[in-house]
Parts: structure tokens; sequence; C-alpha cells
């Protein structure tokens, strides 16, 4: 049986599209979303990534809330070390706040970002080393008493946002692990600790006023169209896509270029980087789902849809709701 099916969105921004029409496209991918019946949507921050529009993840969020009516959005994540855990209170604390029991907040240490972004950011080089002391001061925030006294998150306080420590290591793992939380595996770009990561997560889960069980979340890309070869044509260009975002950081590398690349050593890692990848029609990219869960051991799957453009990624989205009867 499929699990459960949430979203992931980046808000890319295409070839020849603006960032508006990218944040717009975010909302009408939602939308559709929540028509289909997909659980949850969320978004990951990133920074000076010309191609992708959701840096300022909670506003996002906030516009997107704005025009739905009941999916659950989130961040997926908002990279701890870049903030201090009070802000981050205060904004998903607001979200909570206009839109009750819809907001999810997902936590990595990752900067999300190149060095020279992160000097940008103010961020200190150790301020990943206090991780698990900021989720946990975080969820003070969140909750009915404050780690540190006489400063409470306004509004934020109460909220009792929910928390999911995301990664794609065994650190992760263990820290979701030891704090009762859910945790969300970043295999749609991260794959090579999977299975041992959410193994190690099971065994040493500790139940917490959050979540009596463990819950796995796992990332995989998927890309449905109508036949196998126009979704095959599709991954094409988007792994094109991903060499000049990765690669080129926007340089616009010709398809021959770019295809050069990947026949490389270092087109290597960028193929392992989509090793989970459900690509074909939706009986196929179905099948694959169902065998990945199993594979991931997970009790939901975020799919992040990777077709060249927003209509592709909405007609993905509508194909594998179709064959897994989600209906809209």
């Amino acid at each position: 049986m499929t699990p459960v099916l949430s979203v992931l969105d980046l808000a890319m921004v295409g070839k020849n599209e603006t960032n508006r029409e990218a944040l717009d496209a975010a909302v009408v991918q939602a939308q559709r979303a929540e028509q289909l019946g997909y659980h949850r949507v969320w978004y990951a921050e990133h920074h000076n990534m010309k191609a992708i529009a959701s840096s300022a993840t909670s506003v996002l969020i906030a516009h997107v809330a704005a025009h739905t009516r009941s999916i659950r959005l989130g961040s997926g994540g908002v990279m701890l070390p870049n903030h201090a855990p009070l802000t981050i209170a205060e904004q998903f604390g607001t979200l909570a706040t206009l839109h009750p029991d819809r907001i999810d907040l997902g936590l990595g240490r990752a900067p999300g970002t190149d060095q020279n972004t992160l000097r940008a950011l103010r961020r200190d080089a150790n301020s990943a080393d206090s991780f698990p002391q900021d989720v946990q001061e975080l969820q003070a925030f969140l909750g009915e008493r404050s780690a540190i006294p006489g400063v409470e998150a306004v509004p934020g306080k109460g909220t009792n946002v929910p928390l999911y420590i995301l990664g794609s290591s065994l650190f992760g793992a263990q820290l979701a692990a030891m704090l009762g939380l859910p945790y969300a595996f970043a295999s749609h770009f991260s794959p090579d600790a999977l299975e041992q990561a959410v193994a190690v997560y099971r065994e040493k889960f500790q139940p917490s006023d959050q979540l009596a069980e463990p819950h796995v979340i796992a990332g995989v890309n998927v890309l449905a169209a109508e036949s196998e070869e126009e979704a095959q044509e599709q991954f094409t260009v988007v792994k094109r896509q991903r060499v000049r975002l990765l690669v080129g950081r926007g340089r616009n590398f010709t398809d021959a270029e770019a295809d050069a690349i990947l026949d490389s050593p270092q087109g290597g890692q960028l193929k392992n980087m989509v090793r989970y990848s459900a690509v074909g029609t939706a009986e196929q990219t179905k099948r694959y789902l169902d065998e990945f869960a199993t594979h991931a051991d997970a009790d939901e799957l975020i799919t992040a849809h990777q077709g060249p453009t927003p209509k592709d990624r909405i007609r993905s989205m509508e194909l594998l709701a179709e064959a897994t009867g989600l209906g809209g």
C-alpha cells in the first residue's frame, strides 16, 4: 500500500521566468496539491541560488497559507543555525496563530548555501555545533515554558508547532530519536545513508509529548508524464538544469556541455543525487514509490516533482494522485 504522500516545492525559477512567476506557480501547485489530497507541502530554505525562490521560507508559507484552506504547510526545512531560535519561534508561532493546525516546522543544520553566502548571513562557522541545544530552545519557546527565564515568543508560546528533524546522516537520525521527533531523510538529493539512518532512528527512538511512535518521512523525486518516453525526455531536461544550477551556478551551459558533464566523473555524483527517482507513467511511478517506501521503511513520502515547468510538475502530481487513489 502506498504510504502518505506529501510534496516538497523549491519554488523553482525556470529559464526565462521571473521570481514572481515562480512564487505564483508555488501557490497554484499548493492549491492543486490540496485539491488532489496530498497531506502537506513543504518549502526549503536555500540562499544565493538564482533558480530557487524559497529562501524566505516563512514568508512563502504565509503567502501560500493565505491562498489555501486546509493542506498542511511547512519548512523542509529551516536551516536553524542560520537563525536565532527565538526568531523562528516568533515566525512559526505567528503562522500557527493565523493558520491553526496547519503549520509544520522542519529543521536542518546544513547551511543551505556556499561559504561566501554564509558570511553574508552572519552565520558563525561553528553554529551547527549547537544545533541540538537550539532545537530544544526553540521547542521550549513554542511550548508553555521558555528555556530562558523572562523571554517568551509572542506569538509562539503555547502554539506547540510540531517539529521535524531533517537530515541525510546518522546525526539527524540520532537527534530525532533522542528528542522523540519525526525524522525526514533527504534521500531525494543525498541518498547514501538512507537505510542506515532510518534503522538507527527506529532503534533508538524515545517517545515524547509530540510523538508516541517513530515517524519516518523519505524524500523521493517524481516525474510522471503521459508516456514513459515523455517522462524520460523531461528528466533529461531536469538533469541538465541541475548541472547549470550546481556546477555552473547559473552559467548557461549548452545541452551538449551539460551532457558532457553528466557523462564525466563529476556527473556521476550528480546522477547519484537523483538515485531515488520515480520516472515514467502514472502506474510506473506508483509502483516505484510502493517499492521505495518499503526500501526506505518510510511512513510518509515527500515527493519532489521534477518536471521542467510548473505545468509539468502539476501534471506529475495529478497523474500520481490518480494512480494512487488520492482523488482530486
